[in-house]
């Protein structure tokens, strides 16, 4: 899980400088500095529930489910399957017009929950609604990490029961 394209020589997971701040930049807070952090080291994090099991995300301070406040970080596995997508022909935010076209999409955590974000090294006419997804990283303006997700390879895909 490495970083998907270069970077900008800032330091990973800190919140960008007023100057070098885009449309990309998230506001970082000490509640989701973990999950930035853990970006940057090439690692995704949800949240469980210690209450009712269930995993989230965006993260949040509370469980969605059933509103414990017993919610814990926990590294998620990285796969994913393609729920929905659109492809982004023109958008007029830096960074984002330099990377037209792109697939903005919604993505199914293997852990349950489901996670807004982009795919990448894959031709549009290859995106496929329940297609294998696994996290990779790309570093924005001001040395943020984020997740992005792209195809599993072939070799790397477990081998389908006959029939399936």
């Amino acid at each position: 899980m490495g970083v998907a394209s270069g970077g900008t020589g800032a330091t990973p997971g800190r919140a960008a400088s007023p100057a070098g701040r885009t449309a990309a930049t998230p506001d970082i807070d000490d509640f989701t500095r973990p999950w930035w952090d853990a970006a940057a080291e090439g690692r995704l994090l949800i949240r469980r529930c210690a209450a009712c099991r269930r995993a989230h995300h965006y993260p949040r301070e509370f469980c969605p489910h059933c509103w414990s406040e017993e919610v814990r970080w926990e590294r998620a596995s990285g796969r994913a399957t393609l729920y929905t997508w659109s492809v982004v022909h023109r958008n007029d935010l830096p960074p984002f017009g330099a990377r037209t076209p792109y697939a903005a999409a919604v993505v199914d955590l293997a852990e349950g929950p489901r996670m807004m974000t982009e795919i990448v090294e894959c031709a549009e006419e290859d995106l496929r609604i329940g297609m294998e997804l696994e996290v990779a990283f790309r570093e924005e303006g001001g040395g943020v990490v984020v997740p992005v997700f792209r195809p599993v390879p072939e070799a790397d895909r477990p081998a389908r029961p006959p029939g399936a």
